[in-house]
């Protein structure tokens, strides 16, 4: 049985525009993702989140996306390396600096979208990105997708140095290699909360999950990655981390 860490995408309001329950989220979570400006956020919802999960003793994550405002960081942009170092070094600094002046750090980094994406697709956008993280901060472990396997990803941060955590999704479906079944497609997206929590403690056992073509799926998962942008999502929140709680006790 594995002691999995839930974290949650945070922070991704906008000036006068708001998405999420972060207030109400936060309690049930230990790992915050907070956006850094680029894709979602700006200085004073980064400070407010920030100051949340102090409040709450959420461990705080960086997470930085392609310039992408307008398309909430879901949009690939060609970038190149040096610009994906540069844009990491960018958001990561702006976070740790406002944690720094309510006595928080950053602690570890999750990439978010297309940006995420691109990085599991492409290993030498994986080696960028893990090449800026070990430049800023060696000690900061980053956060990827748990696929069939890891092997490649591990060795590469094994050689950089770079520890990795990686997540695993409740609600989602998987391809037999353990990579997310497109939205498109049926199935792609659990929305039963029987089933989102089932899977939850599936992965938390290390039990198989059943992936897309039939066969049975093993992820090797440190972290379980939930949603709370509206009622019924922060619902499954409290549950999963109620059925988690249960699992561990004696």
């Amino acid at each position: 049985m594995q002691t999995l860490l839930l974290n949650c995408d945070m922070g991704e309001s906008y000036g006068s525009w708001r998405m999420g329950l972060d207030a109400e989220v936060m309690p049930y979570i230990d790992c915050a993702n907070i956006a850094c400006g680029y894709h979602a956020g700006d200085p004073s919802i980064m400070r407010r989140t920030v100051g949340l999960a102090l409040q709450h003793g959420v461990t705080i994550g960086a997470h930085p996306a392609y310039p992408d405002l307008v398309g909430f960081g879901r949009r690939s942009i060609a970038c190149s390396n040096e610009e994906i170092r540069d844009l990491l070094h960018y958001q990561i600094g702006a976070l740790d600096g406002i944690c720094k002046v309510q006595g928080g750090r950053v602690a570890y980094v999750k990439p978010h979208g297309a940006l995420y994406n691109d990085m599991m697709a492409d290993p030498m956008k994986l080696r960028a990105v893990l090449e800026a993280v070990a430049a800023y901060d060696s000690s900061l472990p980053l956060m990827l997708m748990a696929t069939a396997d890891d092997y490649a990803a591990q060795q590469m941060g094994d050689e950089l140095g770079v520890t990795l955590w990686f997540e695993a999704f409740a609600d989602r479906g998987y391809t037999a290699s353990g990579h997310l079944l497109s939205r498109r497609l049926p199935g792609a997206v659990h929305h039963e909360p029987a089933l989102i929590i089932e899977q939850a403690l599936r992965l938390a056992r290390g039990e198989t999950l059943l992936a897309d073509d039939g066969s049975a799926l093993r992820l090797n998962a440190s972290t379980l990655c939930v949603h709370g942008d509206n009622d019924s999502s922060l619902a499954a929140v409290r549950q999963i981390r109620q059925a988690l709680d249960a699992l561990v006790q004696p």
